[in-house]
């Protein structure tokens, strides 16, 4: 997943330097006169506008709507972007009413949106960003709020309301990724653009440029994709419409299996792999601090089953913490497949016996460990609560402390790996051997070594990953990295041992 997020190097020429001194400056004084010049306009086709209905186009809105067109034409024609090739036919609002498009890389990736005057979803907070917000809510977007609780589903709602209203409202562009990727795969779908149950056009973007990949990622940020554009003479971008997708009654059921058709037939159009990690998974993998996964990690295994089996879902501080205290009074008893299956309520499917597999030793697993990997794989950024957590369920009820063996289970399983070498660890923070140490004082410690993974060489070096015909025997606990993200029929090691 850090692949999929991470872009490659590239070497600075010396013509970079001269486009830096010349060709930048102007390139950029252009096209943020360009967005000067539209923002008028756009304040008067927005004044006095309902936001909750359509009403007729006008001819001097449609007037306005050709002028935005041009002048943003003509800005990206200033960037390089001299030419834009159109392949296919784009569908009527009637005929498909959300257009879904990938791969998502950079926010160049707004020139089709700005062709098409298509509404897409985006953050509430951008329609108080000066000029930028006016220009936004003239494509009239469906807005998130990260500070409401419910914006997930009233989100949902209103895109659902506006693709049923028989073609009233603009079409909806939607990146289904949800994330910049480098393109070099589709990752997996949201299933926001397929709730709804309507025909969908897929639309795919290509950056066929020989010096400048176009991929706004965490290694190459959004200044310095910028820069680089601006600075190549000419960019080319292309744009397919591919034939508008009708789902059937069963994909209409299951939004799921509707955004794993789609992606399926768009990778095959690109000629791209997919893989079944998600906008979250790449959340976990890219998350700093303390619980910085290990290239070897199973927790991105771990996130794709939970995902699938739709574990994830609902899951808050609140509902961890029911979690917590129910598996606590189950006071270290261990489960088989079948007993975590009821744990679960769910069938015993491949899924659940995939995800016993990754904790399981001798035929049975501590149900505690799950709790653990779902708290991180939900809270991805929040290791301390997520430590808190595994430590109330770990520690005597008398002194509130865990013992060596305890933490040790608490670390491996926070980092999805296999084994964890916690002695000189254990003894770092328990100064006044003890023999045990509280939440407290694993805090403090973290305090001041951050990076305790790495200074006390906690980890082991990753054994070869075997090929699929091993059939070397079983490790205790089966936190291990044998998975193939690039087949998602294909099951995990750890489960095919288990069959062994």
């Amino acid at each position: 997943a850090k692949k999929v997020l991470l872009n490659l190097h590239i070497p600075l020429r010396p013509e970079m330097t001269v486009m830096t001194m010349t060709l930048f400056p102007v390139r950029l004084l252009f096209a943020a006169f360009m967005m000067l010049l539209a923002w008028p306009f756009a304040f008067v086709a927005t004044v006095g506008r309902s936001e909750d209905a359509v009403e007729p186009l006008s001819w001097w809105r449609w007037l306005v709507d050709l002028v935005l067109k041009a002048i943003m034409r003509a800005m990206w024609f200033s960037g390089g972007f001299h030419w834009v090739r159109v392949k296919g036919r784009r569908a009527l609002p009637s005929e498909a009413p959300i257009l879904t498009m990938a791969p998502h890389s950079s926010y160049f990736d707004a020139i089709p949106v700005t062709m098409t005057m298509a509404s897409i979803v985006m953050k509430a907070e951008s329609k108080d960003i000066p000029v930028w917000g006016t220009l936004i809510k003239f494509i009239r977007p469906v807005f998130v709020s990260r500070s409401d609780q419910d914006s997930r589903r009233k989100t949902v709602e209103e895109i659902k309301r506006r693709a049923c209203s028989d073609g009233e409202w603009p079409q909806i562009m939607i990146f289904p990724e949800g994330t910049c990727t480098n393109r070099s795969c589709l990752i997996a779908f949201k299933p926001g653009a397929f709730i709804p149950g309507v025909p969908v056009q897929p639309v795919l973007l290509r950056y066929p440029n020989e010096m400048v990949r176009i991929s706004s990622t965490p290694k190459q940020g959004v200044f310095k994709i910028l820069w680089l554009t601006l600075c190549q003479l000419h960019n080319s971008i292309e744009i397919e419409y591919l034939p508008t997708y009708t789902p059937s009654e069963e994909e209409k059921k299951d939004p799921a299996l509707f955004a794993s058709n789609v992606r399926h037939i768009m990778a095959k159009a690109l000629g791209l792999p997919i893989i079944d990690y998600s906008f979250e998974d790449c959340q976990l993998a890219m998350a700093k601090g303390p619980l910085r996964l290990p290239r070897h990690t199973c927790l991105l295994e771990f996130a794709r089953l939970v995902r699938r089996l739709g574990l994830k879902t609902g899951v808050t501080d609140e509902v961890l913490h029911e979690e917590a205290s129910r598996v606590r009074k189950l006071c270290g008893s261990r489960l088989d497949v079948e007993g975590f299956s009821q744990y679960l309520n769910q069938p015993l499917t491949e899924e659940v016996q995939d995800i016993f597999s990754l904790f399981e030793e001798h035929g049975k697993m501590d149900v505690r460990e799950y709790v653990i990997a779902l708290s991180v794989v939900c809270r991805p950024f929040r290791y301390l609560e997520t430590f808190k957590l595994a430590f109330r369920m770990f520690e005597a009820q008398e002194d509130g402390a865990v013992v060596e063996d305890e933490l040790a289970v608490v670390l491996k399983t926070a980092l999805g790996i296999g084994d964890f070498v916690v002695c000189d660890l254990f003894r770092a923070i328990d100064c006044q051997d003890k023999g045990k140490i509280t939440f407290d004082e694993f805090c403090r410690f973290l305090e001041n070594c951050p990076d305790f993974v790495e200074q006390y060489h906690c980890l082991h070096e990753l054994i070869p990953q075997p090929s699929r015909e091993s059939t070397s025997p079983s490790s205790t606990n089966g936190f291990c990295a044998d998975f193939s993200p690039r087949d998602p029929s294909t099951r995990s090691a750890a489960h095919s041992k288990k069959q062994d």
